[in-house]
């Protein structure tokens, strides 16, 4: 485990925090966003769907020569990254408006005629994920600060 090794873990893990943070924002911003822009073959209008982060841990490196040519280079070998943003397939919430320009026209499975159909974000669910991903955050900004008084007391110790 190299010096910096333990920055580096908490320096991701800051960055994948704060692009769970960046969509849990975005899903609340859209919880009323019944058109995308985007249509089903049927022609009803497609809501916003949910983002969710997938995390995955970078694996380290296990030869030397690969991991002096990424401290040469400034990549993280360790920690945490974000895999991909998917979408989640929860069912969307229903309610019958058939004045609403976002109702559904033509019947189709899950949607009858008149139906609007709202984004499939739960503002209860979005706060509980956001209050996760902020105490993440702040643990990580924790860890980070012991790995920097720990380097400075080492330099310490070393001026003798």
């Amino acid at each position: 485990m190299g010096f910096f090794t333990g920055m580096n873990i908490s320096a991701s893990a800051l960055s994948a925090q704060k692009l769970r943070l960046d969509l849990i924002s975005n899903n609340i911003a859209n919880i009323n966003t019944t058109n995308t822009g985007r249509t089903t073959p049927e022609g009803n209008p497609i809501p916003y769907q949910r983002e969710v982060a997938v995390f995955s841990s970078r694996p380290p490196q296990k030869k030397f020569a690969s991991m002096f040519q990424d401290a040469r280079q400034n990549l993280n070998s360790e920690g945490v990254q974000v895999t991909k943003v998917i979408e989640d397939e929860a069912s969307f919430r229903l309610e019958y408006d058939p004045n609403s320009p976002e109702a559904a026209k033509v019947a189709e499975p899950g949607i009858p005629v008149g139906y609007v159909r709202y984004p499939n974000v739960n503002l209860v669910q979005e706060m509980v994920d956001m209050i996760s991903a902020s105490r993440s955050y702040e643990a990580n900004v924790t860890a980070l600060n012991a790995s920097k008084a720990m380097a400075s007391k080492a330099l310490e110790i070393g001026k003798g």
